[in-house]
């Protein structure tokens, strides 16, 4: 196992782990009480999340116009700043100065908070997800179980959203998101299902850990013991993963959620300003989070040479999210009988039986070992 700590301080190889650390040292030395420690770190690292996710997401959207601009042979922005780098301030800054309609019927209370109830169920999932040895703010035995009730609210945010636009394209629009979710959230369940069994444990530190710790040896050399190298069931459950993960996240080639040219905007049709602004914000971290989990389940987390293991998180992530977009780029939408067709007739009975194989491997690998 690389142990960054050997060639770079700690506070390199772990930044938030040592703020932590020392925030809470300082605080336990001035007679703080145990309990209000591990709250005020805690608190410190949600005001980390809120504050990085928007950031995040403003580098994720310019870079998703310069790779749709590459692979569609146009310029993208390159007016606003040098290389076009400011547009993304450009476009927040018009979204927050944009008018603030509200429908004259609509539910005011639930139309105001479908939205903010997207975009918390995408922030929270950020809590368990580990960026190193110990790093995150919890490290949970259930982790997985929690991802998996936290990625069912926001169906409930876009029901309520299209209901109490008092529109019918927006419930329509919700409607139609509903079933595309819970179809393909049963996906995601089943594919992160081959992970657990391999590793036996829901806690996502544990099994980047057993990753890290049962390298593949073939012919006298070792390789990494990534659950995506577990021939044929990492593979197909990876990809079983990635389309959930693009269906939940509402991209293309499953981004009927919102399909203009059919719903005028879908559940969010009477949405603007801001309120418009944190659906787009939840999408992009919705985007990178799915990117985080699925390095953290079958490409070995923050295990990697020489880089600091949070790094090697991002990296991963990040090329995950290129991948996202190289496939909006390439792809045209499907049609919604294509979608629901393809998620029930094609893609689950195939969820069943990586399962099944899975499940037999492993039980026959542990005969042999006994």
């Amino acid at each position: 196992m690389f142990n960054c700590g050997n060639l770079l301080p700690g506070f390199l190889c772990d930044p938030f782990s040592a703020l932590g650390g020392a925030l809470a040292g300082l605080l336990a030395a001035i007679g703080t009480p145990a309990w209000l420690i591990a709250a005020i770190v805690a608190l410190l690292g949600g005001v980390i999340i809120i504050s990085v996710v928007p950031g995040l997401v403003m580098g994720q959207v310019y870079l998703e116009r310069k790779i749709l601009a590459r692979a569609q042979d146009r310029i993208g922005p390159n007016r606003v700043g040098p290389f076009g780098l400011l547009q993304p301030v450009a476009d927040a800054v018009k979204l927050l100065a944009k008018e603030d309609i509200l429908p004259a019927r609509a539910d005011m209370l639930l139309f105001t908070l479908a939205p903010v109830l997207v975009l918390t169920a995408s922030l929270l999932v950020w809590a368990v997800i580990p960026f190193g040895p110990g790093l995150g703010l919890a490290d949970v035995n259930v982790a997985l179980l929690y991802i998996i009730a936290l990625g069912s609210l926001p169906t409930i945010g876009f029901i309520v959203a299209g209901w109490s636009s008092n529109n019918k394209y927006s419930m329509l629009g919700g409607m139609r998101a509903s079933a595309q979710f819970i179809s393909y959230e049963i996906l995601g369940v089943l594919a992160v299902i081959a992970p657990v069994i391999l590793a036996g444990s829901l806690s996502l530190q544990d099994i980047v850990r057993t990753q890290i710790e049962r390298p593949i040896i073939l012919s006298g050399v070792m390789f990494p013991g990534w659950f995506i190298f577990y021939f044929p069931v990492g593979p197909i459950a990876f990809l079983i993963f990635l389309v959930a993960g693009l269906a939940e996240s509402n991209r293309t080639p499953f981004d009927l959620v919102e399909a203009e040219s059919e719903l005028g905007a879908g559940f969010h049709t009477e949405y603007s300003g801001m309120r418009f602004a944190l659906f787009f914000l939840a999408e992009y971290a919705n985007m990178f989070s799915i990117s985080l989990i699925a390095s953290a389940l079958f490409f070995g987390g923050w295990d990697g040479p020489l880089l600091p293991p949070f790094l090697w998180m991002i990296v991963k992530a990040q090329t995950l999210v290129f991948v996202m977009m190289w496939i909006r780029s390439t792809l045209p939408r499907l049609r919604y009988d294509q979608l629901m067709n393809f998620a029930w007739k094609r893609m689950l009975p195939l969820s069943m039986l990586n399962i099944g194989l899975t499940g037999v491997g492993v039980a026959v690998l542990r005969s042999v070992v006994r």
